[in-house]
């Protein structure tokens, strides 16, 4: 049958994580015991005061119809404010903000958008999954510039201004990092903008889904900057902050023309969010920050748990991840091993397959992420839980020769 499907579902990747979530679940209903590392899905609930909001809606029975294609006018309102107050971005007005049903479809609809067959987008590497083929999708070419484990894993303004040609329409980076978890400092992103600024017409989409779970105590948003917020599309939205990975709410803040241009291709597309999901955003927006707090200081003390037992595993090689909740470990000591079962480990897919099938924890292959010596473990889980996944993976890979 797939004679009948088009050329451009037959072409693009799925996506690494959900497949080795996907295959995780599908021995776990085999009744054995796998410890999940491969999913960006907090474990903690959704805060209590944001489900009651949800329930409020539902109770008070004014969002049951179809909500504005761009979203509520309070709900983009109270986004415009905290974009201007915590981000400092002073242009940023509701007119500027769509809501969408997660970053993910923001981003898709940005490159819908942005992109004419041809067109190059510059990534920074490591990068999350969905980008290179959404961008695909677009008809556009993704063009990658890498960071490695001795800077942190972040790319130079300078390798950006050399990746720079005639066909450049975008740039796009995560900050904090999915998957690395490094966070560009206000001087990193100040030199970024220069380059960006150097070239007529170019844009930059700065992915903040992060911006929450951030260790270093400053956040810095490029679109903030002198001369930027016209060429900056700034992504964010609720999953991960918030604990609401499946309320599907996320938002851009673009300048008004590529607002306008979202809200269309959602109009044709999707529509609007749900409209009780919304409400529970704007009650996570507006109302107690303290469990978002909370949850970001156990994701601190879990990435500390982690880096130890980590650091305590002969071949593994780690930076220290200033916020998201990953570790992106090099494991290429291990390639060129053997398996007991005399199967050779020859990449990081091998890696990570061998580590589900011996130890039962899953983890994404950092093929994925633009990195194919690293492996992306998340650390959205219990400390039990990452006692016993590293537990486990130390003792198998102790195995290998």
């Amino acid at each position: 049958m797939n004679s009948i499907l088009s050329d451009r579902i037959n072409n693009m990747e799925e996506s690494a994580t959900l497949a080795m979530a996907k295959t995780a679940r599908e021995l776990k209903n085999q009744g054995i015991d796998i410890i999940g590392l491969s999913l960006g899905e907090p474990d903690f609930k959704t805060p209590k005061h944001i489900q009651e909001a949800a329930k409020a809606a539902i109770d008070e029975g004014k969002y049951f119809s179809y909500p504005p294609v761009a979203g509520y006018q309070d709900l983009r309102e109270a986004i415009a404010k905290k974009l201007r107050e915590q981000n400092h971005i002073r242009e940023a007005k509701a007119e500027n903000i769509v809501v969408s049903t997660g970053a993910k479809h923001s981003i898709a609809n940005i490159f819908m958008c942005l992109i004419n067959e041809g067109d190059e987008v510059v990534i920074f590497a490591p990068y999350w999954v969905s980008y290179s083929e959404i961008i695909k999708l677009a008809g556009g070419v993704p063009v990658l510039i890498e960071g490695n484990l001795e800077n942190n894993f972040k790319a130079t303004a300078a390798q950006l201004k050399e990746a720079i040609t005639d066909k450049t329409k975008a740039v796009i980076y995560s900050s904090p990092c999915n998957p690395s978890g490094s966070v560009f400092s206000k001087a990193e992103l100040e030199a970024i903008a220069e380059v960006v600024k150097s070239k007529e017409d170019l844009v930059v989409i700065a992915d903040e889904i992060y911006e929450l779970i951030n260790f270093t105590g400053q956040h810095a948003s490029i679109a903030s900057f002198p001369g930027m917020f016209e060429r900056t599309i700034t992504v964010n939205g609720f999953s991960k902050g918030y604990a609401m990975t499946g309320w599907r709410v996320g938002y851009i803040c673009a300048p008004l023309a590529i607002a306008k241009a979202c809200e269309k291709i959602q109009g044709q597309f999707t529509s609007g969010g749900t409209g009780i999901a919304q409400r529970a955003a704007l009650a996570g927006l507006v109302g107690d920050q303290g469990p978002t707090e909370e949850m970001a200081a156990a994701y601190l003390k879990r990435r500390d748990l982690v880096l130890e037992l980590l650091r305590d595993i002969p071949g593994i090689k780690t930076h220290v991840p200033e916020g998201a909740f990953y570790f992106f470990p090099d494991i290429s000591a291990f390639f060129g091993k053997s398996t007991p079962e005399n199967k050779k480990i020859e990449s990081a897919d091998d890696f990570c397959l061998y580590l589900l099938n011996e130890a039962h924890v899953s983890l994404v292959t950092g093929a994925a992420f633009g990195a194919p010596n690293s492996v992306r473990l998340s650390y959205a889980a219990s400390e039990s839980e990452l006692k016993e996944a590293l537990k486990r993976i130390k003792e198998s890979l102790a195995k290998l020769k």
